[in-house]
């Protein structure tokens, strides 16, 4: 090899790139296309659950790339919005995607917004011209797909149609079956805009986080979650609750339908009325 096709060599990817690809059960895309991106966030969505176990285990929740990748890949659990997205973004940056981070509030009871902050998204853009793509693994129960930015017709998915509406300041909207889901603000975000956000989920007792628990993963044929001692799974729209028993039941769980080793189980904490 001359000296010249040394220098142009593309450098190794970290190590972590592959164990983050194993822990989701995913193969190295040979391109950062749409296709890749489509299984990229699917197959995140069934692996990686969506869970605020942190905040009650009274964790420390930073959001910084390398320590926000160490939960999902050494660790091996999941999270909410902050922490699943910010992560996602980090993996896909490192196969040849362009991320940008978004901030939306989200629509509550009543149609309510919530705080600057609510949630992080992410825009995707790709090698093949398509997009650009709203890509999200920190909603919960929400598209299985990428949705397209741009388009403002019904975006077909299985979890429903989706759809863009523009708002005033440039902002959109995004409707699901016809209900508003959040509202999307299009500048560009880095990581460290969140921490307010994330402080107020993790701290506040007018945060749904603080006042329940939640373990929730998209499965082939449906969703399980587990609430407290709740087990409730829904196989092809059909869904079945199942209170658990003592606590080895539990955390059984935890660990049979999350992958979740847990040593003891998390209990909410009381939070200061405000």
């Amino acid at each position: 090899m001359n000296e010249q096709s040394q220098q142009s060599a593309p450098e190794p990817a970290p190590a972590w790139v592959d164990a983050y690809l194993e822990r989701i059960g995913a193969a190295r895309p040979a391109r950062a296309d749409a296709v890749a991106l489509r299984e990229l966030q699917l197959r995140h969505l069934m692996t990686v659950p969506f869970e605020n176990l942190s905040i009650h285990f009274a964790e420390n929740i930073v959001l910084e790339e390398e320590k926000l990748v160490a939960k999902i890949v050494d660790d091996r659990r999941g999270g909410f919005c902050y922490e699943l997205n910010g992560s996602f973004a980090t993996l896909l940056r490192e196969l040849g995607f362009h991320v940008t981070l978004l901030q939306a509030r989200v629509f509550g009871d009543g149609g309510r917004l919530g705080i600057p902050y609510d949630h992080v998204a992410l825009r995707v853009e790709t090698d093949d011209g398509t997009g650009p793509w709203l890509a999200d693994v920190g909603f919960g129960d929400h598209a299985l797909r990428p949705l397209e930015l741009d388009a403002r017709t019904e975006q077909d998915d299985p979890c429903g149609g989706f759809r863009f509406r523009d708002v005033p300041q440039g902002d959109l909207d995004l409707l699901r079956d016809g209900s508003r889901q959040f509202r999307l603000d299009l500048r560009p975000r880095v990581l460290a805009d969140f921490r307010a956000g994330a402080w107020y989920h993790r701290t506040s007792p007018d945060s749904h986080f603080t006042r329940s628990l939640v373990c929730s993963r998209r499965t082939e044929d449906g969703r399980v979650t587990l609430r407290g001692r709740t087990l409730i799974t829904t196989v092809r729209g059909e869904r079945e609750e199942t209170e658990l028993g003592d606590d080895a039941e539990v955390l059984a769980a935890y660990r049979d339908h999350f992958g979740l080793a847990l040593t003891r189980l998390p209990a909410v904490r009381a939070t200061p009325a405000t």
